[in-house]
């Protein structure tokens, strides 16, 4: 079981929190610009599929591993044309034949802004294999949206809600940010309400990041904004966590939370992220992009021309790690830790089946993580402090 990550680098506009990888689109109007860049990328990217498959799948991989899952990311996907995404899934499609068995089986999601989803846009992806939408609408207030350069309006978010139904896309997920510069407990509320009233299936909930290099990172160091305290950031996840969960949302993992699927009666879990946290194999294509099989992670160079260039000269560039057992146990402290289910301690070797539970013995004291049967996990009071227990049953 295994997932596609594509990342589409390309923003018409770039926000001032955000750390990832990404370029300015070329200007609409020219056409000569676009080509250049978008279609030698998307050409890049089909025959990386081509180049990587072996780093997921060689001869010696049983026909019954599958890719379950594909996920476009950016960086903002929809700066894609219809034709260029189509292309992309024609090269998945016939690249990796073996190893799907039906699309309309998977799981394929596309980040879109709100303001992209024109009629237009919804019109298209019936004729695309795209079942799954995810969405950054960050808050209601127009006023934050343009603190954070944002495109489009509140107004957009039930619209685009509204077109995606209209074509029958019964997987919507929408991205929030809390904790803004000054932001107070009832606006925070109010946002959680709006999103609310949209019964999306799945909402993924950020407190606002200051990243080092990012224009709002300056502002910071600048005190022309300043970031939430402890207390505030206690009380805004606290009513996350209450409204949603009253709501009927299931939450998985620390900032995602799942709605039920009256049908099958399991949650609408992101799939394609619960394997990253369950640590299952996948491929990353596109510029920065990650990939990992269990033995090694490799990341391609976050430099568009650098990263188009190695593809068409046929040697790619990228950097490679070893993932030994101390790194595979620290990767799952930050990753399965992070989900309601925990660790299975059981699956770890005796050494680190003593290490864990010896550093963790003064948390389970202070019931900030819990043993339940073989998982170790978080409980509510240790979610706050997470990172610091994290980094505390690492292995350093």
């Amino acid at each position: 079981m295994s997932g596609i990550y594509m990342h589409i680098p390309f923003c018409e506009s770039r926000c001032i929190y955000c750390g990832f990888y990404s370029t300015l689109t070329p200007k609409r109007g020219n056409e000569k610009a676009n080509k250049s860049i978008i279609d030698r990328y998307t050409d890049a990217i089909c025959k990386e599929l081509e180049l990587q498959k072996g780093y997921l799948f060689n001869n010696s991989t049983p026909r019954k591993e599958n890719i379950n899952t594909i996920y476009f990311g950016g960086g903002t996907p929809s700066q894609l044309s219809i034709e260029h995404i189509k292309q992309v899934f024609c090269q998945i499609s016939t690249t990796y034949a073996d190893h799907i068995t039906t699309m309309d089986k998977m799981e394929i999601s596309f980040e879109c802004n709100p303001d992209d989803i024109t009629e237009a846009f919804v019109n298209h992806l019936k004729s695309l294999p795209i079942n799954r939408i995810s969405m950054g609408a960050q808050t209601f207030d127009n006023e934050r949206l343009k603190f954070l350069r944002r495109r489009h309006k509140a107004e957009d978010i039930k619209t685009a809600v509204e077109r995606l139904r209209s074509v029958g896309i019964n997987n919507i997920s929408i991205d929030l940010m809390f904790g803004f510069p000054n932001e107070t407990i009832e606006e925070w509320r109010k946002d959680i309400d709006r999103v609310l009233e949209l019964n999306v299936e799945h909402i993924s909930a950020y407190s606002l990041m200051y990243e080092e290099g990012t224009p709002l990172y300056r502002l910071l160091e600048e005190d022309k904004v300043a970031d939430m305290d402890e207390e505030t950031y206690r009380a805004m996840y606290n009513e996350l966590i209450d409204k949603l969960t009253a709501a009927g949302y299931e939450q998985y993992e620390i900032s995602n939370f799942a709605r039920l699927d009256h049908h099958t009666k399991s949650p609408y879990r992101s799939r394609h992220n619960s394997a990253y946290w369950q640590n299952k194999p996948y491929l990353g294509i596109g510029a920065s992009a990650h990939s990992y099989n269990l033995k090694t992670r490799q990341w391609n160079v976050s430099n568009l021309t650098k990263y188009i260039e190695g593809i068409e000269n046929g040697t790619p560039n990228f950097e490679t790690e070893e993932i030994d057992a101390r790194t595979h146990y620290n990767d799952l402290i930050t990753t399965a830790l992070r989900t309601c289910e925990g660790i299975n301690i059981e699956r770890l070797s005796s050494h680190y089946k003593m290490h864990i539970m010896s550093c963790a013995a003064s948390f389970i004291a202070k019931r900030q993580l819990a043993l339940d049967g073989n998982y170790l996990r978080f409980t509510r009071e240790g979610i706050y402090i997470s990172d610091s227990i994290m980094s505390d049953l690492m292995d350093i």
